[in-house]
């Protein structure tokens, strides 16, 4: 594949899961092998791939699909990466110590090494996403990866919807903002209803790419596990918040996208916002909320 004197192509890889841990497993690499094939250089997997959505319900059995990172899952994908001369960024289901679990990705550089963590900060307590029951909120700060390919950031899923966290990763130098997602829609819903739903989802992270002057990458999974189908869409977002690609709600789907990293610089000539921005006036904003009193 011909490559521009600064880009990188990325991968997205969007499928459904089954109970079959080990079967998901071989699945995504399979599915890695062909974006690789395809020519992408950062790959990046859906929130927790390795398993269902286990978080539908409070059930302590499930923390026994923890792994440990490093551990054998990430042991695979290091040697895999290394093969393919490709980034792997892997979510998954983290046992850090005996009742400390973690939401994790896992970035695994192209040489092979694992070239650090991100735990989410973000972990919701919504019907049908009981993510507080297994999930300690990460404590190790926002995070880039300085890899072959270039500095990318990323985030999961819950992480989306904060302008905090997208910015406070971009100010780190990240070129490319990742969100592993696993989101979607009650059977039940109306169809008027899960649109607005996932229109509100792609235009809050559009909005973090306009804001940062950055690429966001989102990838969901798709499928029906219980009463929730994955609603898929996972998209590219340029830094001017154009769609670059958007993927099928339904259909699993695996694609590699240029990203022509120059437009990050041009981006944020013309639209100066970190420039401009007023760092001496945003102290209210470590407030949980301000009230009236306060004001």
């Amino acid at each position: 594949m011909i490559m521009g004197p600064n880009s990188i192509h990325v991968g997205i890889i969007q499928v459904a899961c089954s109970d079959d841990k080990q079967g998901n497993v071989a699945k995504s690499i399979e599915k890695i092998r062909e974006a690789a094939g395809l020519g992408a250089q950062v790959i990046c997997l859906q929130e927790l791939f390795s398993t269902t959505y286990f978080c539908w319900e409070e059930n302590y059995d499930n923390f026994k699909l923890a792994d440990a990172i490093p551990g054998p899952v990430t042991d695979r994908f290091r040697e895999l990466a290394r093969e393919l001369d490709v980034v792997i960024i892997a979510s998954l289901f983290e046992k850090r110590a005996e009742g400390v679990y973690h939401n994790t990705v896992a970035v695994i550089d192209a040489d092979g090494t694992l070239a650090g963590t991100y735990r989410k900060h973000h972990i919701p307590d919504d019907p049908g996403f009981y993510e507080k029951f297994y999930f300690t909120p990460g404590d190790g700060g926002y995070k880039v990866f300085d890899t072959k390919y270039g500095r990318i950031g990323t985030l999961i899923c819950w992480d989306q919807w904060y302008p905090e966290a997208a910015r406070i990763t971009s100010l780190m130098g990240a070129q490319v903002v990742f969100y592993p997602t696993a989101i979607g829609w009650a059977s039940a819903q109306p169809e008027a209803l899960n649109q607005q739903q996932y229109q509100a989802w792609q235009t809050i992270q559009r909005a973090h790419a306009v804001a940062n002057g950055v690429f966001v990458v989102s990838v969901n999974r798709t499928g029906t596990e219980g009463d929730l189908k994955f609603w898929g869409g996972s998209f590219i977002a340029a830094p001017f918040g154009e769609i670059l690609y958007q993927a099928s709600h339904d259909l699993e789907d695996v694609h590699v996208h240029e990203l022509d990293l120059d437009k990050i610089g041009e981006t944020r000539i013309h639209w100066p916002f970190l420039r401009d921005r007023r760092i001496d006036s945003y102290a209210p904003i470590l407030n949980r909320y301000i009230d009236k009193e306060e004001r």
